[in-house]
């Protein structure tokens, strides 16, 4: 098992692992990772954990939580929206949860170089990803949502959208690896690069939510120069400084997981000095146990939401390892020989030759 990252001054070695039980702490006998202990369970969030576990060495752990995903994957590829204590809370499908155990299995692949890991799970990735492409419009978004009845909602978001340009380059990926050729999945992320990096109008508009601002960075979709200057438009709209980022640009709150996730956004982009600066700043939400806050009011002083989230103790350790150099998988947010996908040229809806990033 590789060894725990540190980032010196900021979280050493034991307070990783320590942040990895805490995750542990609140997983349940089936191996489902709630929010926190009698929260609900999302996909995306669980592998998230997920995760942070296997980086913090709970490799069993996080395991038991990739066999919870295999045993309740839904026939159609999907899993439901919300699931508490085994019950579930909202039947329908959102496309990027549904996406990102692409990105859970790849990470703990790269991790533990289990191959009969991979073999097991790749049907578990390859009915997940034929799934959500069947939500993909003709120019290349990708409904948020897939509901009960079988139908997409109608609306595509950037955010989640340039999330699952990510998982679509890790499923490649595992396909690649295990000789499992998907020359449609490629297409569709070209097609779906390609709408993040030349259609903002595709998309439904949440500019107040930063998760808007770093995502296509964080996704992949837009790096380089490119990358740069759309974190430069609107740092100070969401950076507070000494405390983290806002989730949204028009409240005094600041949110651990955003931060975190922007951490991994800079250092995609080769921002290394600023990324450990928020995580630095972001670590007045930890807990002596490990665990960490969901979010600060720094206008009054107070947390808020109420509670320690498993996700965003998994975004801290995701954060540090990818600061620190430190696990196999610790480029998987910088796209370290990920697939591009297919590349689209002399698309009929723009005058540009589009170039992937």
């Amino acid at each position: 098992m590789p060894d725990v990252p540190e980032v010196p001054g900021v979280l050493d070695a034991a307070e990783v692992v320590a942040t990895g039980r805490s995750i542990a702490a609140a997983q349940e006998e089936s191996g489902a990772v709630p929010w926190f202990s009698g929260g609900h369970v999302d996909p995306w969030d669980h592998v998230e954990s997920a995760m942070g576990m296997a980086v913090a060495g709970l490799v069993t752990e996080a395991e038991r939580a990739y066999e919870w995903l295999r045993t309740t994957q839904r026939p159609d590829g999907s899993w439901p929206l919300q699931v508490r204590d085994g019950r579930v809370e909202d039947e329908g499908a959102d496309t990027n949860f549904c996406a990102y155990p692409a990105v859970g299995v790849w990470h703990h692949v790269l991790l533990t170089g289990d191959e009969a890991f991979a073999e097991r799970m790749w049907p578990v990735v390859r009915d997940a990803i034929d799934f959500v492409l069947t939500a993909q419009r003709e120019r290349g978004e990708i409904d948020w949502a897939v509901g009960a009845t079988g139908e997409p909602a109608g609306e595509a978001l950037l955010s989640g959208c340039s999330s699952i340009h990510h998982s679509l380059r890790c499923a490649l990926a595992l396909a690649e690896h295990l000789g499992r050729q998907q020359p449609s999945w490629e297409v569709a992320l070209g097609r779906l690069g390609h709408v993040l990096r030349r259609h903002p109008e595709a998309f439904t508009p949440k500019g107040r939510y930063s998760m808007d601002w770093y995502y296509p960075v964080l996704g992949g979709a837009v790096r380089g120069a490119d990358g740069a200057r759309r974190i430069a438009e609107r740092w100070a709209d969401f950076v507070v400084d000494g405390l983290g980022i806002r989730c949204v640009d028009d409240h005094p709150w600041v949110t651990g997981a955003e931060t975190c996730e922007l951490v991994l956004s800079l250092d995609a982009l080769g921002d290394r000095d600023r990324a450990r600066e928020l995580l630095a700043a972001m670590q007045h939400l930890r807990d002596p146990d490990g665990s960490y806050w969901t979010g600060y009011v720094y206008a009054d002083g107070k947390r808020w939401p109420e509670e320690r989230t498993t996700w965003t103790a998994a975004a801290v350790v995701l954060a540090a390892d990818a600061l620190s150099r430190t696990t196999p998988a610790n480029g998987i947010f910088r796209a370290d020989a990920l697939p591009t996908g297919l590349p689209l040229d002399n698309v009929p809806c723009c005058e540009l030759e589009d170039v992937p990033s």
